[in-house]
This record gives C-alpha cells, structure tokens and sequence, in this order.
C-alpha cells in the first residue's frame, strides 16, 4: 500500500520583481523586457512564416498577435530566453494550423446556398398572370384558341399545327396573329 505523505504547509507567494533575475536558484524565466525585444526583431519574420502557412494578411497578424500574447502568458515556463523565438515560432504554427481547420470545418459545415426562389409575392402575382391568361385563352374563339395552345404551348411549328388540325398553313397563320391580337387586347383591359 503506497505512502501518503501530508502536504508540508504553503509558505506565502512571493511575486518576483523585474530585477530578480532568480528565485531560489531557479531561474524566473522569460521576462517581459525579453519578450518586447523578441517582438520587435522578429515580428515581421513571424508574420511571414504565418503568411506561408496562411492566405490573407488579417489572420496572419492574429495568429502572430496571439501567439505573443500566449507566450507572453506562459512566460515563466519558458525558462530559457533563448528559446523564447522557438516557442514563438511553434505556436504561429500551431495556430496557423488551427485557424486552416476551422476553414475547412467550417466550409463543410456550410448548408448548401438555397434556390433562387420567387417571393411570396412574385408568386402571387404570377398565379393572377396565368390565371388572367387562362381566363382570356378561354374568351377567344375555338380554332384560335386550338393554333395559340398548339403553336405555342405544345411549341409545335406552323406547319405541324396545321397538320394537326387538319388546316392550310396560310389559315394557321391568320388564326394565330387573331388570337394573339385578341389575348392583347383581353390582357390589357381592367378586370
């Protein structure tokens, strides 16, 4: 059976200053000073490697911006100053990586773009077009009414019309351009 040794007592929190460079022989870590300068010579290369891994300007710069302010964060784990410009580098990519598959998730998670779909109110009024068409296509005499339907709905040729009906092409012809005269003039009139 394992040894449970009790927890010595917490002496109270000393917070470091800047100018302690080691507490208890350990080392304080990355300081701030360290991290302004690390900032100002290797921002523009940080911005360049994240712009190899990325493909617009914004979101290099917030993943460099947050990889400092994670390094920044974790700078007392970050013992060695010197590696402060390594840890920056792999967080920019790391980050990098993650803002990539939040892209790629979100461009699966995308529902498809729906149809070009009339409104209600086109709808509306395309149903009182046909339905005043209807009404009109009613009004006009049988044979006119037969060429229009045939001619222009079933869109047969003249000549098929006329066959179909069992009239001369000539007749078709006079039948239609009546027909279309009177749908006109039926449209055009106030309900």
């Amino acid at each position: 059976m394992p040894v449970i040794a009790p927890v010595p007592a917490a002496r109270p929190a000393r917070i470091p200053s800047q100018r302690d460079g080691a507490e208890d022989g350990v080392a304080a870590g990355t300081s701030v000073d360290h991290l302004t300068e690390t900032y100002r010579a290797h921002y523009r290369s940080l911005l360049g490697l994240a712009a190899l891994l990325l493909d617009d300007t914004a979101s290099c710069e917030d993943v460099v911006q947050e990889a400092f302010i994670r390094v920044h964060s974790a700078r007392k784990r970050v013992r060695d100053p010197e590696k402060t410009l390594a840890y920056l580098r792999q967080t920019v990519v790391n980050l990098s990586r993650s803002a990539l598959r939040r892209r790629i998730l979100g461009l699966k998670l995308l529902s498809k773009p729906m149809p070009d779909m009339a409104s209600a109110e086109e709808g509306a009024y395309d149903q009182l077009e046909r339905d005043s068409l209807i009404k009109a296509m009613k009004g006009l005499q049988r044979r006119q009414r037969e060429v229009l339907v045939l001619r222009y709905f079933a869109d047969m040729t003249e000549a098929q019309v006329a066959e179909t009906l069992g009239i001369s092409l000539g007749s078709v012809k006079a039948y239609g351009s009546r027909g279309i005269a009177a749908l006109r003039i039926a449209m055009e009139a106030p309900a």
